[in-house]
């Protein structure tokens, strides 16, 4: 093996990493024993010299470094395609009678830190958050194309993050056939409008598949709220199980249009419905109470860890008014996509909200990440989804 950059911890900054964690923090690294630019693969030490294991490292970042293995052993193509057909195979048994669009690679969840690749038919879409990630982003293709034999790869690695990683947004074809505006994917007995090039994440909220499904059952002759509906992929799921009437809100006209498609591709032009264009915050205010179930699911509030006060303050206040909005023995299906925001502080808004409100509420459930967004135990900050099912009293 050629002789690797060697990342040597202060004393004591072993232990997280001993109890399985992959990130290093700059603050822990004493020194480097040898050139590492960012992507590089390194060897990281204690400061005793016990190896913890090997990674990407990146000086420009404070992630330091993120480790792929705790072994010496060669970092090459062999070992991404093991990672990747590892992390394929168990999607492709789980999924394949369910859905054709689900999420193949996520990140440190899989062992791959900075990698993510999402299925949405016979288009992958790559996304790639960290410099080491984009140093091999040439292999990465050639194991995406030879293994999978995609129709397209389209790159969506318009992500901030990537700024605290030197890297520039990037985002386009990357192989084979255009990607068209909108395509077509199929989630249970739902289908539904994907714009992959423009739309928000990859293009889908792959990770609420499970949440929306939870709607089954409790819908049916229901009137339902669908706030921060984005292209109404929870409002369909409502409308494919019986809800009598949908109101769906969001602030962009395009998702608004897109919503409308789903509604007419999955056969519910004669469920009534309205689509509101606005501030779901001031939209809500406007509404008469008398619904029964309401989904409440926002972009993150909270992008980093100083954005927390305003944050619990905005989930504070549309889930008051969603509350206030719930008649008796109403449902609220609550989230936070927020990485900074705890199980803890998310569900102390939630009860705080109720109780402001003046309305006795039971926790029915806590809700999270689908199987195809699995999260390594030893690493919690990739827990980012955190829902709650209520119902009013």
């Amino acid at each position: 093996m050629t002789k690797l950059p060697r990342v040597i911890l202060k004393q004591g900054k072993e232990r997280p990493l001993l109890k399985g964690h992959p990130w290093v923090f700059s603050g822990a690294v004493a020194r480097v024993d040898g050139e590492a630019a960012p992507g590089d693969v390194g060897e990281l030490y204690s400061k005793d010299g016990l190896f913890l294991g090997m990674g990407h490292a990146n000086p420009v970042s404070q992630i330091f470094m993120r480790l792929l293995t705790s072994r010496k052993e060669e970092i090459g193509i062999d070992f991404f395609r093991n990672r990747i057909s590892k992390a394929s195979s168990f999607r492709e048994g789980w999924f394949s009678k369910k859905t054709d669009a689900y999420r193949m690679i996520n990140g440190e969840g899989d062992f791959l830190p900075g990698l993510i690749v999402d299925r949405y038919g016979d288009i992958l879409v790559l996304q790639l958050l960290t410099a080491g990630m984009e140093r091999i982003k040439g292999l990465l293709m050639d194991i995406l194309v030879a293994t999978f034999h995609p129709e397209s790869i389209y790159e969506r690695s318009d992500v901030a993050t990537r700024k605290e990683e030197g890297l520039e947004e990037n985002r386009g074809l990357l192989f084979g056939k255009e990607v068209p505006d909108l395509i077509q994917i199929n989630e249970e007995d739902c289908r539904f409008y994907v714009n992959i090039p423009k739309g928000q994440k990859t293009g889908f909220f792959l990770d609420q598949r499970e949440n929306r499904l939870g709607l089954r059952g409790v819908v049916e002759g229901k009137r339902v709220l669908d706030c921060f509906c984005y292209t109404g992929a929870f409002a369909v799921h409502a409308g494919r199980n019986g809800a009598r009437e949908i109101t769906s809100i969001d602030s962009s006209q395009e998702a608004l249009e897109i919503a409308e498609e789903n509604f007419n591709l999955n056969g519910l032009k004669g469920i009534s419905r309205r689509f509101i264009r606005g501030d779901a915050f001031e939209v809500a205010r406007d509404l008469d109470p008398g619904y029964d179930v309401i989904i409440v699911d926002p972009p993150p509030f909270a992008r980093k860890k100083s954005h927390l006060p305003g944050a619990a303050r905005g989930y504070k206040d549309i889930n008051l008014q969603a509350f206030r909005l719930l008649r008796e023995e109403g449902l609220l299906f609550t989230f936070s996509c927020s990485h900074h925001m705890s199980w803890d502080l998310f569900s102390k808004i939630i009860f705080s909200s109720a109780v402001d409100a003046g309305k006795r509420v039971q926790l029915l459930a806590r809700r999270g990440h689908p199987v195809d967004h699995p999260v390594n135990i030893c690493h919690p900050e990739g827990e980012y989804l955190k829902g709650l099912v209520c119902r009013v009293w």
